[in-house]
């Protein structure tokens, strides 16, 4: 593939479109990356360059392209029960509360849907064994179009289940065959216990929650400090006192101006 020069004011205005419509935002460290993702869509295109690409993100009737775009440049790499010592937390919190109500939980950047299909594992399971009542719910939104589409179909290279135990395999999987050898499919009871949307943290949203747990893990990487903060505030208005709210165990705690009380690595709780 041939290079396209990407000049700095063509990578500043792409950070400049990012920013404002879904709060990314890259540092002159970041040009190389975001030139290597771009490139080949701008060939694959017939453009010119990234002159040409630019004028397609900055048109409102291109919306489609853009979504592309903040595909190619954030990353979706995930699996099944990621930072396995959360849903052990969470396992243990639902286990030791003193009733079964009812059971409200948010994956806020569900990306391909593995961290919300984990989790309605664990509550199905839960709730065969008696420690959880019947009515639970979980909402997954991401500001990708196509992941949503790809998590609502529910089919996973069965690598990306390596962390899944055998029993919830067989209980929760269907295994392809013939051309979908290699992949698993999420089953119907599983499938329905979870509602997918599109949704923007960056910008204001109204009509979510209350939530009793809160997932926002590996997304907060992709924004600056003052986003980061905005974010989280607005996500942690939607749980409920005394709820959890989980990071990403890399990320440390973020700042925010709501008060939070470590729990473990990655998982705060909302005083009550």
């Amino acid at each position: 593939m041939a290079i396209i020069d990407f000049s700095d004011s063509e990578f500043k205005r792409i950070g400049e479109i990012m920013y404002e419509a879904v709060g990314l935002s890259y540092n002159d460290s970041k040009k190389s990356l975001v030139q290597s993702r771009l490139a080949s869509r701008i060939q694959k295109l017939g453009l010119d360059g990234f002159a040409d690409y630019i004028a397609l993100l900055e048109d409102e009737q291109e919306a489609a392209e853009f979504q592309m775009a903040v595909d190619l440049l954030t990353t979706n790499e995930t699996y099944f029960f990621r930072e396995p010592k959360h849903y052990d937390l969470l396992e243990a919190e639902l286990s030791a509360r003193k009733n079964k109500a009812p059971l409200a939980i948010w994956s806020a950047a569900s990306s391909f849907g593995d961290e919300a299909y984990s989790t309605a594992m664990l509550l199905s399971d839960m709730q065969i064994s008696g420690k959880v009542g019947p009515d639970w719910s979980i909402l997954a939104t991401d500001i990708s179009h196509r992941v949503l589409l790809s998590a609502k179909e529910a089919v996973y290279p069965q690598d990306r289940l390596r962390a899944v135990s055998p029993e919830r395999l067989r209980r929760y999987c269907l295994k392809g065959d013939g051309p979908a050898e290699g992949q698993s499919m999420m089953v119907d009871k599983l499938r329905d216990r979870v509602q997918f949307g599109q949704l923007n943290l960056c910008k204001p949203f109204e009509g979510l929650g209350p939530f009793d747990v809160v997932f926002l893990r590996n997304v907060l990487i992709y924004f600056d400090a003052a986003t980061k903060r905005e974010v989280v505030d607005r996500v942690l208005e939607t749980l409920k006192p005394g709820g959890l709210f989980f990071l990403g165990t890399a990320e440390g705690r973020v700042p925010c101006d709501t008060p939070l009380v470590t729990v473990q690595p990655g998982a705060f709780r909302k005083p009550a």
